[in-house]
């Protein structure tokens, strides 16, 4: 099982306390960990990436083992420690001011 953990907004959103498992098929990436979880949660859709585009929404940070992915390829394998559930996939809202 693969762990997410969302932001809280996302969380109240969708209406979820803690952390999420998914069950993923194949090679973990961030497209598909994104699609199984907008399918499991569909009140999530737009949220975390654009509607058309399928891309990250500029004020959302995907991290995992202690390092940002946000820039990486949606279809790039996600560490290993992903795909087996010892680390969470952490989507974070990304914090600007001015």
């Amino acid at each position: 099982m693969t762990r997410v953990i969302l932001p809280p907004h996302l969380r109240t959103l969708a209406h979820i306390d803690g952390e999420v498992e998914l069950e993923l098929n194949g090679t973990p990436t961030q497209r598909s960990l994104l699609d199984v979880l907008e399918a499991k949660y569909p009140m999530l859709r737009g949220t975390i990436r654009d509607h058309v585009t399928q891309l990250r929404r500029p004020m959302v940070r995907f991290f995992a083992c202690g390092e940002d992915l946000s820039h990486e390829s949606p279809d790039a394998p996600l560490p290993d420690q992903i795909a087996t559930g010892t680390e969470p996939f952490l989507i974070i809202g990304a914090i600007a001011g001015g």
